[in-house]
């Protein structure tokens, strides 16, 4: 089943469309009712089944619980009834039940019958900034603490200053069990700092998202044929060879997060006052290559990861980097329109509505097999609602930065 995603008027854009913003505000709306089913009388938060009913005994883990926050504050300043419960139960739980009083910080993932995994993660301590800050935004009275001590953990724990870029993982206790480095702690660092900038004004957050922009797209990117090598040894050189979570940590590189990092860099070029260094220049190569890298001409949608010559890796399609990619291009559209991005926007939502978004049931399928069927072979049940519905959201509104704000009441 498709639905009708925009005027028949082959010159119209897209973004300015009544037709198609009519269209987007109802699948956000879809969005925020379908994963509405994730709250739980008790503490936390359920993981939801393709039919929507809660999965028995799944683990609440940190970047989850947060991601759920901050969609719903973007929600709750968009006006979607009943948005501000799912906000105010979250901020809890994270308060409550992730955050270690005894070691400090947040510990990754929980159950009923308290932790199941206590690691502490760079990659969850930066959505737990990413919640507070959103959650301010939307006025939520605890944000304040939540933004202090996951900025005060993050600066103690895992920054280093010297390089400017996050380290990744400790035990609870805060020994060390790794010298892993990684790019996708640091590139959801850029998004929660931006974020945490927006919110709070200080310059500081503005400034760190600079210096891991500046490492990964500045330095990283053009050595590597526009590229991004995911996985590092503790010194910052590129570790070609690792391997490890096939969905957090796969080898190779995942175009998919050159769509966000493209869309992030923008958003900080905007927030600095858009200075004239050629960051929509180095935004379009890292895009355009990873397009070109990751398209499935045959299938539609994008390979999950390619070698850092390109070539294929794992075929696997999710449902993410479709998102994330008309994030981009929708940034892309609304800097500098062009007819090549604007037929881009519409294939890619297309794409989604025929294949991706389940009508029939609400949210996202994660995946998809040969025939573009749902499959479920990496995920349980459909995955929080973060990236799909900053897709979503995002074309809806003008700027690339602060965009929260001008997301107020247009789902009222």
């Amino acid at each position: 089943m498709t639905t009708n995603l925009g005027t028949a008027d082959a010159n119209a854009r897209w973004l300015n469309d009544p037709q198609h913003r009519a269209w987007l505000a109802q699948h956000a709306r879809s969005q925020f009712d379908f994963f509405g089913a994730c709250l739980r009388a008790a503490p936390g938060f359920h993981l939801l089944d393709f039919d929507g009913t809660p999965i028995p005994g799944a683990p609440q883990e940190l970047h989850s619980t947060t991601r759920m926050v901050h969609s719903y504050a973007l929600g709750q300043i968009a006006g979607v009834t009943g948005a501000d419960k799912i906000v105010d139960h979250g901020m809890s739980y994270i308060w409550s039940h992730h955050r270690d009083t005894q070691h400090g910080g947040y510990v990754y993932a929980l159950n009923d019958d308290g932790i199941s995994d206590p690691v502490k993660l760079a990659y969850g301590h930066v959505f737990v900034l990413l919640a507070g800050a959103s959650a301010k935004m939307a006025g939520h009275p605890d944000a304040d603490r939540m933004i202090a001590d996951a900025t005060e953990v993050l600066n103690a724990r895992f920054w280093d200053d010297a390089r400017g870029l996050f380290a990744d993982e400790f035990n609870r206790d805060w020994t060390p069990f790794s010298t892993y480095r990684g790019m996708n702690a640091n590139m959801h660092g850029v998004e929660a700092l931006l974020t945490a900038y927006e919110a709070t004004g200080e310059a500081e957050y503005l400034s760190r998202a600079g210096r891991i922009l500046d490492f990964f797209i500045g330095q990283m990117a053009p050595d590597h044929h526009w590229r991004l090598p995911e996985h590092y040894t503790e010194d910052w050189k590129v570790d070609p060879d690792y391997e490890g979570n096939p969905m957090f940590r796969p080898a190779g590189t995942t175009p998919g997060h050159s769509f966000e990092f493209a869309r992030l860099l923008l958003q900080h070029w905007d927030l600095n006052g858009r200075p004239e260094d050629g960051a929509p220049d180095r935004a379009r190569k890292l895009f355009r290559t990873a397009l070109k890298d990751s398209t499935d001409a045959k299938r539609g949608g994008f390979v999950y990861t390619v070698d850092f010559d390109g070539g294929w890796m794992r075929q696997a399609r999710y449902w993410w980097p479709v998102t994330e990619a008309i994030g981009a291009v929708a940034a892309f559209l609304k800097l500098d329109w062009t007819a090549e991005d604007e037929a881009l926007y519409r294939e890619l939502w297309t794409f989604a509505d025929r294949h991706l978004i389940d009508h029939a049931k609400g949210g996202w399928f994660p995946e998809l097999d040969e025939a573009n069927r749902p499959e479920a072979t990496r995920f349980t049940g459909k995955p929080d609602i973060y990236h799909s519905i900053q897709g979503t959201l995002f074309p809806m509104v003008d700027p690339l930065s602060r965009i929260a704000p001008k997301l107020a009441g247009l789902l009222a």
